[in-house]
């Protein structure tokens, strides 16, 4: 695998791992989060780490060989969603 492909996986990868922690931080009728806290923390961390590192590779490849439409807006996706990310996990974090 080249590693200009890495935003690629790393928008669908972040996107399947955000639609894990929307959803499974929605409360249950015993008021409890559908998915633990640690694992909601763990998802919530991988996905940071792998949509930063796309956002990285994407950026550099850019400043490398140019702007391409699609590629610009898979790693500004991925940008956003490394900061979603981040300030997710702020949120989740118990007080």
């Amino acid at each position: 695998m080249k590693k200009q492909n890495y935003p690629f996986i790393a928008l669908a990868l972040g996107l399947t791992l955000l639609l894990i922690v929307i959803y499974g931080n929605q409360i249950n009728n015993a008021g409890t989060p559908a998915v633990p806290l640690l694992t909601l923390l763990v998802v919530n961390e991988f996905g940071f780490f792998a949509t930063a590192i796309g956002s990285y590779i994407g950026i550099r490849h850019i400043m490398a060989t140019g702007m391409k439409p699609i590629y610009t807006i898979t790693t500004g996706c991925c940008l956003l969603l490394s900061i979603y990310f981040m300030f997710m996990g702020i949120a989740l974090w118990p007080q």
